[in-house]
């Protein structure tokens, strides 16, 4: 029967409509699930509704960044923090710092002044950094205390670091140092599809705490002079009852542990004169 209830599909449909369509529904499942998150977060705190990444970017980097600079991006790549307008607005001279020499190619044009291709947790600088900016990197190293030693040997004296550190005290750092890599990127992937370009590297989380990173750079003459904390992430977002049982979670650690229940934090960190390296 033509227009039976038990016919599959559409009889000019493609072989690929069953595919096709389970994605589109999927998508429309886990944007719902978005939406639902997005209404309970409206009843937090809004100090748990801070964007880190966001606040590095837009509000810290500029606080600290001076005129006629000299900065060091480590483990930007191809995605300088830096944009082209501000750079010449400043007159700075950035230099790019990346394990990946294809990585650092793929950066715009003109967004870096040099590039240097090497491990930041073997590498000595040259102290001649007004700034170093690292987003999102030291969560990736083997070695945290060796990343902050090489960081401290670029800077000059009274120069000063930013980073961007997702916390290792993080539920999503815990699944993550749980899960093999190849299916951690499937989920991610298959999931926000968007982070591929961002996303996916294998992470660590050596030391990547607020209170032991700033013991890390104490020891290697960096004395941390701001520090700041974020609750909020969108991990859970694809489903509404995990997502408020993180938020609840979070709540509650934030009570019993302060600063370390922080999803992501920032750190400025000052090289102290008269520190060699």
């Amino acid at each position: 029967m033509e227009n039976s209830l038990l016919q599959t599909r559409p009889a000019d449909a493609s072989p690929g409509w069953w595919s096709g369509s389970f994605r589109s529904i999927f998508r429309k499942l886990i944007a719902s699930q978005i939406r639902l998150t997005r209404k309970f977060d409206e009843h937090l705190p809004s100090h748990h509704l801070v964007d880190g990444n966001a606040d590095f970017i837009d509000n810290l980097v500029p606080l600290y960044t001076l005129a006629g600079a000299v900065v060091y991006d480590i483990g930007g790549g191809k995605n300088p923090l830096i944009d082209a307008e501000r750079k010449a607005q400043l007159d700075l001279k950035i230099i790019g710092l990346d394990i990946d020499a294809g990585e650092l190619a793929a950066a715009p044009p003109g967004r870096y002044d040099h590039t240097i291709c090497a491990n930041i947790v073997s590498y000595h600088g040259a102290r001649d950094a007004d700034l170093v900016i690292c987003q999102a990197l030291l969560e990736h190293v083997l070695d945290t205390g060796q990343a902050l030693e090489a960081i401290a040997s670029i800077l000059k004296p009274g120069g000063q670091a930013l980073l961007f550190v997702p916390s290792r005290n993080a539920v999503y750092a815990r699944i993550n140092l749980l899960l093999p890599q190849k299916l951690k990127e499937r989920i991610l992937f298959g999931i926000y599809p968007q982070m591929r370009r961002s996303q996916g590297f294998p992470a660590r989380y050596d030391r990547c705490t607020p209170a032991a990173l700033e013991a890390l750079a104490l020891r290697n003459g960096l004395r941390a002079v701001e520090r700041r904390v974020y609750y909020q992430s969108d991990y859970f977002r694809f489903c509404f009852p995990v997502h408020a049982f993180w938020r609840l979670w979070v709540l509650l650690y934030r009570i019993l542990a302060g600063d370390q229940a922080a999803e992501t934090f920032s750190l400025v960190l000052r090289k102290e004169e008269g520190v060699a390296g």
